[in-house]
């Protein structure tokens, strides 16, 4: 388990939450805890929460809703924008 602070803004993560593992964004990470996007059960929606690092493990798998909203976020695009 790694802990909070090696996190960096815009990480891929999984969050542990409601029982099981989904995928998330680092926001912002200190010595003791992470603040994290993440996509709830089945929904196009996002939730924010601040996990400790027990809740919180590297992600290399690719999510379609919020690596789009991440990459937008890189290239300082808008929401619902696509690069071409």
């Amino acid at each position: 388990m790694a802990p909070t602070d090696s996190y960096r803004p815009s990480d891929r993560v999984w969050v542990y939450r409601g029982g099981t593992w989904r995928a998330g964004v680092i926001e912002a990470a200190s010595d003791l805890a992470a603040t994290v996007t993440y996509r709830p059960e089945r929904s196009r929606g996002t939730g924010v929460d601040t996990l400790t690092a027990t809740y919180v493990l590297p992600r290399n798998e690719p999510d379609p809703l919020l690596d789009t909203k991440l990459e937008l976020r890189r290239l300082d695009l808008p929401l619902g924008t696509t690069r071409h």
